[in-house]
């Protein structure tokens, strides 16, 4: 049994990884095992040289930094156990750091794929309105799902349009609503809620249909109820629409500052991601319009 072997071995059977997790690893080491052989290299011999030759290979290949960084994991431990195992004496991939990973801009909606998502919901009844209402909020507010599922009623002043809320860091701040989330709150609170309490008491204000506290999870799985039947084609997730009130604010000329206040980030540079969609949008909206931007 050859090194490689014996450390797959010890991965499924020391470190009872998955076997998902074992065919990663080993998918990547056997890539860089016919990269060495290409080149006549011993794996036992190899230098940090070597490995950078093998990074500059990946490289060529245009792979994602993020894919290079796990073929680098694999190798990584792979040589940590060769060291562990007297092996070899010094690990060529001490010194290897893995490339940057990519600034991944967030996804937003669109303002007439917020309706379609809010118009496919036509019922009238306590669920559909309180479903309804999930969407208002998480769209005007920008409120974390978190965040949306532990408001109680006296967190919520309706007539000044202010909810108070316990963000990340267990940190309070105040988010706002405006007219439309008012009049559907105002209408929930009134009717639909107490359907949905089913004479119980509770202090949260999203219920679910036994009249308990509604999860996280509930309100994952009503959104992707929403999406599939207003047929949009994207993933749509709570965060996503957190994502889209911060960038339609920034859109319409709102600050980074304050937008970072109602977000309830901590540093400016979590908020500053944003301003990367609203210039790629008026990149684009150039491109399109202007009369000399193609030939």
């Amino acid at each position: 049994m050859d090194y490689k072997d014996k450390f797959i071995e010890y991965l499924r059977k020391e470190r009872r990884y998955s076997e998902y997790t074992v065919n990663g690893y080993e998918e990547n080491i056997d890539e860089f095992l016919k990269f060495l052989g290409a080149k006549n290299l011993n794996v036992l011999e190899v230098s940090k040289d070597d490995i950078r030759k093998y990074l500059k290979y990946l490289d060529n290949l245009n792979l994602k930094n993020s894919s290079i960084s796990r073929r680098l994991s694999s190798l990584r431990s792979f040589y940590n156990y060769l060291v562990s195992n007297k092996v070899i004496l010094n690990n060529p991939m001490k010194l290897i750091k893995n490339p940057k990973k990519e600034k991944k801009l967030p996804n937003f909606l669109q303002y007439d794929e917020f309706m379609k998502l809010l118009e496919s919901i036509k019922n009238a009844d306590a669920l559909s309105i309180r479903n309804k209402l999930i969407l208002e909020l998480l769209y005007a507010t920008g409120l974390r799902v978190s965040e949306l599922v532990n408001i109680k009623l006296n967190d919520i002043d309706l007539n000044n349009k202010v909810i108070k809320t316990l963000g990340k860091g267990n940190k309070e701040r105040l988010v706002y609503f405006g007219d439309y989330a008012k009049d559907l709150l105002s209408k929930y609170l009134h009717n639909e809620r107490k359907e949905l309490l089913k004479g119980k008491n509770n202090e949260y204000l999203f219920i679910n249909n036994q009249g308990g506290h509604l999860t996280t999870r509930g309100i994952e799985d009503i959104i992707d109820r929403i999406v599939n039947e207003a047929s949009l084609k994207h993933k749509i997730s709570p965060h996503v629409l957190r994502h889209t009130f911060a960038t339609h604010l920034l859109d319409n000329g709102a600050d980074l500052l304050s937008v970072k206040e109602l977000l309830g980030h901590e540093s400016l540079k979590a908020t500053q991601i944003y301003t990367h969609i609203t210039e790629e949008r008026l990149r684009s909206v150039y491109l399109h319009s202007h009369p000399r931007a193609k030939k």
